[in-house]
């Protein structure tokens, strides 16, 4: 494959540029934030939600590229932040940013982006930087901005090799929140914002936060439960001493083998104790490995909101078969030819073939790869809340 122009020598009015590890130097023109991060680069196919996509934790040290081409064109409100905590470092768009078109928008994304610190690059062949990823796989990058257009080429260049890259690396530990919070946010209606989670409810849900996004929680709210927010590290005892009906494992970035370190003997005692539990993306691999199978980093990863994932294995009955279509964000995969007899297969990729459900027979214990509470995303799988939350009763 050639290499288009922005692929070559800097070009007149460059103000921004993508160095890959390998020395590929990816020319544009620099909004946002001033500066340079460094991290993995990835790419979203969605549509719409780039607020909630930059904004999601489980991109944490990643620079995304959208392949949508009009990023920009419904502004940004505060309503539509996944997180308050770091999400990804910067984005890679094909257009300009355009104006905000939204009776939502109260500022514009590229605003935004620098209020946030997050580095934009624009005007980039977002076709052939995907067809790279999709070919050698995600790569180490370093993404900066100087409206100057003055770049250090070989320092960015000695950066991106000398960051050593996801494999690894805990990235939960940063992202997580670091004490108790009983969470207040309830379902969001149009014209009306979000309401407030009644106190006094039942179930009682514990979540551990991985690096959460906030509309899973609101999803929990929804179909029923109080929920109760603790840090990664929360100990089994201190789980336990909240009086939880059920336990929920959250999203987040990084390494799952690496947040496995404490997460795992945390997770299996819950499993002994005979806790339902309920996880998604990293704690759906958290949940894999404490039951004996293992994690593998992806080729490219699964990130977007159009992708199929069927349902497999018993107990689905006249639903088996089926097909959601999905919201995905994860680089890393449970290797399904790891798990043990005792972890049914519960959905499958319809991409790949990889995994992207399990159950634990004999306990209350499931969890999916993928991101059923949207923001941004198809709404097919809001039932594994309910699934949740009112068997906890039983």
């Amino acid at each position: 494959m050639a290499d288009p122009a922005s692929f070559r020598a800097q070009p007149s009015g460059a103000t921004g540029v993508l160095v890959l590890a390998d020395g590929t130097v990816v020319w544009g023109r620099g909004f946002g934030a001033v500066g340079a991060s460094v991290g993995e680069v990835c790419f979203n196919t969605a549509m719409t939600g780039y607020q909630e996509v930059m904004t999601d934790p489980s991109y944490a040290a990643q620079i995304v590229t959208f392949t949508f081409p009009h990023i920009g064109n419904v502004g940004a409100n505060g309503e539509d932040v996944e997180s308050k905590v770091e999400g990804a470092v910067g984005c890679i768009v094909r257009e300009d940013v355009t104006e905000p078109s939204s009776f939502r928008s109260i500022e514009k994304f590229a605003d935004w982006m620098v209020r946030n610190g997050k580095i934009g690059l624009s005007g980039v062949d977002t076709r052939a930087l995907t067809r790279r990823i999709r070919q050698s796989g995600a790569p180490n990058a370093v993404i900066a901005h100087a409206p100057d257009g003055k770049f250090d080429i070989p320092a960015l260049v000695k950066r991106a090799q000398d960051w050593p890259g996801l494999e690894g690396m805990d990235l939960a530990i940063r992202v997580t929140r670091d004490k108790h919070e009983s969470w207040a946010g309830g379902y969001w209606t149009l014209g009306k914002g979000y309401g407030r989670a009644p106190f006094d409810a039942k179930p009682h849900v514990v979540a551990i936060d991985y690096g959460s996004k906030d509309n899973i929680f609101r999803n929990l709210v929804k179909a029923g439960a109080r929920v109760t927010v603790v840090p990664a590290k929360t100990s089994f005892e201190d789980v336990m001493a909240l009086a939880p009906d059920g336990v929920f494992l959250s999203n987040g970035p990084g390494d799952p083998a690496a947040t496995g370190e404490y997460a795992v003997p945390v997770i299996k005692a819950l499993l002994d104790a005979d806790m339902p539990i309920f996880g998604i993306c990293l704690g759906h691999q958290l949940l894999a490995l404490a039951a004996g199978a293992k994690t593998i980093k992806m080729h490219q990863g699964h990130r977007g909101a159009n992708h199929p994932v069927q349902r497999v294995g018993e107990g689905w009955g006249e639903t088996s078969g089926l097909v959601e279509i999905t919201s995905m964000n994860h680089g890393f995969t449970v290797d399904a030819g790891t798990l043990p007899e005792n972890v049914e297969q519960t959905h499958v990729s319809l991409f790949d073939g990889t995994n992207c459900g399990i159950a634990i027979k004999g306990k209350r214990a499931f969890a999916v790869q993928y991101h059923p509470e949207a923001s941004p995303g198809p709404q097919d799988s809001f039932y594994l809340f309910e699934k949740f939350v009112g068997g906890l009763g039983e």
